[in-house]
């Protein structure tokens, strides 16, 4: 099968979305099918046998990290060479927009798929006023696809309550094979503690941007004696986050890849996350299959992952004390906590990205052959 894959965000940008993609990718591509990805340019002209069509674009002002790029007729012959079998948007905003244009235009099946709960992420910019608005730009979007891919059950819900049609589960994946406990690593742990390896480490990995809530962390590090908190990652609300977090054991660590964020991972006693707009939240899985007990907010995708007291810890992050008596609870039972450890590697060991690749390929397989169907009909 040919896919062309039109997507906001991909190789070289970290993220939870560009790390699906890849493997996605890579799984594609080594079951025989062919891959042509159209993203802005990020100098990156191929991955893993895929070929990337880069498409110009700008930093958007209040995320430069993140480019805008805009379709243009220039798309048409790419695609018209390539001759896809089927067009896969990916959280269609501003270039997936050409590729549902296009497929539109020149008759090829469409799959979309949402990962990023744009709607919430208004409120945390101020610009919550235009949620409804933008819940009927989705609808205009994603309601022209033959199938509307969430990675949760939570979204698949939630988009279907807000009137996205022909929706459907993608299932979580994760690298078990990347992410392992047994990457623990001493230099790592006191690399992340700054020279204090026994003190209590508390780990937050993604994106520093507002709409994660990292700021409330702060309680929970301020709570625990002699506790350290590790910031993996990098984004637009750094500069604010440093000033928050001034004066208490934080290190703001950077982006690490590979198995450098794996032995994070692994050295680590609680992935602390207090983000309340996760579609999925890879990197809870990615935690997980590392062995690092998760402490997370109950919301959105996340409940599909963590079940509270059984692989991680669960809290309402309505309560201003919810995640502080979670995390006391977590580091306070070592016997309990070893569990979880298990219990999380045993969780993430049902979620494969082959298996989670497989399960797409078969909803491309269904969209192409009823597209047929009409066609002949």
């Amino acid at each position: 099968m040919r896919i062309a894959l039109f997507t906001e965000t991909f190789v070289p940008k970290v993220d939870g979305i560009v790390t699906r993609l890849k493997h996605t990718v890579e799984q594609l591509q080594r079951a025989g099918d062919e891959v042509l990805v159209f993203s802005p340019d990020g100098g990156v002209k191929e991955y893993k046998g895929a070929k990337i069509y880069g498409v110009p674009g700008f930093p958007l002002p209040m995320y430069p990290e993140l480019k805008l790029a805009i379709p243009s007729s220039k798309l048409r012959p790419a695609i018209e060479k390539f001759q896809p079998d089927l067009i896969h948007i990916v959280n269609p905003a501003v270039l997936g927009l050409g590729g549902l244009y296009y497929a539109k235009k020149l008759d090829i099946p469409l799959v979309a798929s949402y990962h990023t709960h744009l709607p919430q992420y208004l409120h945390h910019y101020g610009f919550g006023m235009f949620e409804e608005v933008l819940w009927a730009l989705l609808r205009g979007a994603h309601n022209q696809a033959a199938l509307n891919l969430c990675t949760s059950t939570a979204m698949v819900n939630e988009l279907s309550a807000h009137g996205i049609e022909r929706t459907d589960l993608w299932q979580r994946g994760v690298d078990t094979e990347m992410f392992q406990p047994h990457l623990y690593s001493p230099k790592m742990r006191d690399r992340l503690t700054q020279g204090h390896p026994d003190a209590p480490l508390l780990l937050y990995v993604g994106r520093l941007s507002a709409e994660k809530e990292i700021e409330n962390i702060k309680p929970v590090l301020e709570s625990i004696p002699n506790a350290r908190l590790a910031l993996v990652g990098d984004g637009p609300n750094r500069q604010a986050l440093e000033t928050h977090f001034a004066g208490t054991n934080t290190q703001f660590v950077g982006y690490l890849q590979g198995l450098e964020l794996a032995a994070a991972f692994a050295s680590s006693d609680a992935f602390i996350f207090p983000s309340r707009t996760e579609t999925l939240g890879l990197v809870l899985l990615e935690a997980m299959a590392a062995g690092c007990p998760v402490v997370a907010a109950g919301t959105g995708g996340i409940t599909d992952i963590v079940t509270d007291g059984e692989n991680g810890y669960l809290f309402d992050p309505s309560d201003a004390n919810g995640a502080i008596e979670a995390t006391r609870r977590l580091l306070a039972n070592q016997a309990e906590r070893e569990t979880l450890r298990a219990n999380a590697r045993a969780e993430a060991e049902r979620w494969g990205w082959a298996a989670a690749t497989e399960q797409l390929r078969q909803y491309y397989r269904e969209v192409v052959a009823r597209s047929q169907l009409s066609a002949v009909a």
